[in-house]
């Protein structure tokens, strides 16, 4: 009998890749108390970086100095993300953190743009922002705040970085490559924070399912939707990350978010869907 592979939608492959990552973020987020949030970053990026590198096999010698030059930032733009992101839920709940980070992705979408529509979306994920800063209470940590719209803008840089290195070198030898100074740059904070010092077979093992659920599974599932659907329905799909964040964060661990929070999100998913739904094609 002829083995069938397993095959999941487009669709759903894209909504099952966003819950495992944010289900890797509560995951990762009860790993802080014991080896902090360095140390967490550590594990992961360094467990995906060997998980990668076993699965494409690159061949560093045969880099030309052109794919060095991009591949390398695209590498430490990727680790920094993480390890200021993961610093970020420390401080706010991964709903939030999700959503200030978002601003990133949104703003690469429409720079440049001279439409009124865009200044529009843009209008109304900065509206969000405000409903989400501690103006008036200390019930969010500032310097959250800040990290995530850093990792924000870390991610902005990864995508502009990762669209060019697509273009001249194979993805599944771009994103391993980079994984892997990734790791180069995260793990001596691990070490500094002495975080990876207090790790046990269990918290190991804890890092290899947040390697997998955070990294290796996603990564699967997106690259085969990529190449089912339109790149447009994708986006709007990836727009509900935010809503997702919030939604496994409350189930895994217990994070409420306030009337204006959850408006926060919202401004931000719809702005998100909607500058892609009207992007000129």
């Amino acid at each position: 009998m002829k083995n069938k592979d397993f095959n999941i939608p487009p669709v759903p492959a894209v909504l099952l890749a966003i819950i495992s990552v944010q289900s890797g973020a509560a995951i990762a987020k009860t790993l802080f108390p014991a080896i902090g949030a360095a140390g967490t970053a550590s594990i992961r990026i360094g467990i995906s970086a060997i998980i990668l590198l076993i699965a494409y096999r690159p061949n560093l010698f045969k880099i030309t100095s052109q794919q060095w030059r991009i591949v390398v930032p695209y590498g430490l733009s990727l680790g920094a993300m993480n390890l200021i992101f993961y610093m970020a839920i420390e401080r706010i709940p991964i709903g939030l953190a999700v959503t200030l980070e978002f601003i990133g992705p949104l703003l690469v979408a429409i720079i440049g743009s001279r439409r009124l529509i865009d200044y529009c979306w843009v209008l109304l994920a900065g509206a969000g922002i405000v409903l989400i800063a501690p103006w008036t209470n200390d019930r969010v940590d500032s310097l959250g705040v800040i990290f995530a719209l850093l990792a924000g803008a870390l991610w902005a840089a990864y995508i502009i970085l990762g669209g060019k290195i697509s273009k001249i070198m194979n993805g599944g030898q771009a994103v391993s490559t980079g994984m892997l100074f990734a790791a180069i740059l995260i793990l001596p904070f691990g070490f500094y924070e002495n975080g990876l010092a207090n790790l046990t077979p269990k918290l190991f093992g804890m890092g290899i399912a947040l390697a997998l659920l955070s990294s290796a599974i996603p990564f699967t599932l997106e690259m085969k939707a990529l190449g089912q659907l339109p790149p447009r329905t994708f986006s709007i799909l990836m727009s509900l990350e935010p809503a997702a964040a919030s939604i496994c964060a409350f189930i895994f661990l217990q994070e409420n978010l306030s009337f204006y929070e959850i408006l926060a999100v919202v401004c931000v998913v719809i702005a998100s869907a909607g500058s892609t739904l009207t992007a000129k094609r």
